[in-house]
């Protein structure tokens, strides 16, 4: 996973801050929300050709990843 983890870049100049592919300004959670709407790796793939298909299991693994470090604070 974390080979995959090289792609994902956080700058707050580029979206807010939020966590894009390297060398784009596609963030992460774009392509969970593709995904979750029913677009195929294939499909992402055809409507933004500067991706690769390593990009978007980086975003999953990425997504992953910070899943498993989500804590509650209780009030």
């Amino acid at each position: 996973m974390e080979d995959l983890l090289i792609h994902i870049s956080i700058n707050p100049a580029i979206r807010f801050g939020k966590p894009c592919i390297k060398g784009t300004r596609i963030a992460v959670v774009d392509i969970l929300q593709w995904l979750a709407s029913g677009m195929t790796t294939e499909e992402i793939l055809d409507d933004f050709p500067s991706l690769k298909a390593e990009h978007i299991r980086a975003a999953l693994a990425f997504a992953a990843h910070r899943e498993s470090h989500t804590r509650l604070i209780a009030a």
